[in-house]
């Protein structure tokens, strides 16, 4: 018989089901959980009166918010869509969540930050977003703040990938597997966070009813080409069949974007670490894992 979890008899509704952190939330998840786990066509979060209802009705003691509008340099051109998503949405669950009397977990993003310290950014450390996504997760983030206050749990990531859905390995896999050399942003710094590492993460928090703002990656510095140059060794390893022979180091200034991005990415998460009590999986074990998975192994 399965033991019982901390979370057992809870009422947990995941927003974003159908994307990279709501399919590992769901996979991480304690059998003894009551779980709503809808995806974008069941439940569109910028729909105030459908929020309102669905959340009425399950009456959830926690949300975990991980819809979210992601595509960064399309955000440059769509900003009504990105702030609808990331700041409407947020907001509406963020006024149901306070009718029922329900906990949120928001999840937000490394750029609040302008990326231009010489140290991780610490949750107090002063916002500056550089782009349009930024400054949409910034303002669902002060948006569910005045609403919800000391029910809410702000946590900020960086860089997630999974196995599935489209991110950073998933687009690395398909690209080494059709092109022979790729060219891979090296002064760009931050920490490759799974998707699966994060969502434990977020389940502990919520044994622990934590709330206010934290940062959690998992362990270790990385530029997007050292991610790129670990997805091919491990790939590799683990028995993929890769067409790419050289991955080449470039600039920021070599790969222009529509979106600007910072710099520097990496988050100080020793708030997060020490309530908790875990420092968290070095990136590279947790990108062989997933890699693993992606190898079906």
């Amino acid at each position: 018989m399965e033991s019982a979890g901390p979370l057992d008899g809870r009422r947990i509704l995941v927003t974003g089901a159908g994307g990279q952190l709501g399919i590992a939330l769901q996979q991480q998840m304690s059998r003894g959980v009551e779980l709503l786990a809808p995806d974008r066509g069941r439940l569109d979060i910028t729909d105030a009166g459908a929020v309102t209802e669905a959340i009425r009705d399950f009456r959830p003691d926690w949300i975990i918010n991980a819809a979210a509008y992601t595509a960064v340099d399309k955000a440059e051109s769509e900003p009504e869509a990105a702030f609808a998503i990331n700041r409407d949405g947020a907001a509406n669950l963020a006024r149901a969540a306070g009718e029922v009397g329900a906990r949120m977990v928001q999840i937000s993003t490394d750029y609040v930050f302008d990326g231009t310290l010489a140290r991780p950014c610490r949750p107090d450390d002063p916002v500056n977003p550089v782009n349009v996504y930024g400054e949409s997760k910034l303002a669902g983030e002060i948006a569910t703040r005045e609403i919800l206050g000391d029910d809410l749990l702000i946590l900020r990531t960086a860089w997630v990938y999974a196995p599935h859905g489209r991110n950073f390995l998933t687009t690395m896999l398909r690209l080494m597997g059709e092109r022979s050399e790729l060219k891979v942003v090296e002064d760009q710094v931050g920490t490759p966070t799974s998707a699966l590492t994060l969502s434990s993460t977020i389940l502990s928090a919520l044994e622990k009813e934590i709330t206010g703002t934290h940062h959690w990656t998992d362990a270790g510095v990385a530029s997007w080409y050292d991610f790129a140059c670990a997805i091919r060794d491990l790939a590799m390893e683990a028995g993929l069949k890769l067409g790419v022979r050289r991955i080449l180091p470039i600039t920021t200034a070599d790969y222009p974007t529509p979106a600007r991005r910072p710099a520097c990415s990496l988050l100080d998460k020793q708030s997060l670490r020490t309530a908790i009590a875990d420092d968290g999986m070095h990136w590279r074990e947790a990108l062989q894992r997933a890699v693993a998975r992606s190898a079906g192994l």
